[in-house]
């Protein structure tokens, strides 16, 4: 897979942080930012496209701010970086949803790179289909947990 752009990285911060708050009301775009240290115009981008795709909604006024449109046990990381990236495939021709034959391609059929690409296609869609923003901050938690146990001795 390609390297995740620094968009991708950062609304992958802002729905981490969104899934801590999940339940407990609308949270500012203003703390969001800081707490995440993401530029502030860079979020709003984020969320506006994250809202316009329906994994988040806002608030107006007093009380106002950004919340996850569905809980957090129901969004996976796949369909947050399809939101911003695209297709999980590393070339077109291995896309499950955007497929297209590479320009330079004899025969789509037995192009040994896009067998080899579809292989690596499907092994990162498993783990990303797999993985919720729920079951990540879980684990982030669980190793914030070890770390200050492991300080502490």
């Amino acid at each position: 897979m390609r390297q995740l752009s620094k968009r991708t990285q950062y609304c992958l911060r802002a729905c981490y942080a969104l899934t801590r708050k999940y339940g407990q009301g609308p949270v500012l775009i203003d703390q969001l930012a800081e707490d995440e240290s993401i530029p502030k115009s860079f979020l709003e981008q984020i969320l506006f496209s994250l809202k316009g795709h329906g994994l988040v909604l806002s608030k107006k006024g007093k009380g106002g701010g950004y919340y996850l449109a569905k809980p957090p046990e129901e969004i996976t990381i796949a369909s947050v970086i399809r939101m911003i990236e695209g297709p999980l495939a590393p070339l077109p021709c291995a896309s499950e949803t955007q497929f297209r034959k590479c320009d330079e391609c004899p025969d789509v059929e037995t192009c040994g790179t896009r067998i080899v690409m579809r292989e690596v296609r499907d092994a990162v869609a498993d783990i990303l289909e797999s993985r919720t923003l729920a079951a990540v901050c879980r684990e982030v938690e669980r190793a914030q947990r070890k770390r200050r146990r492991t300080a502490r001795r």
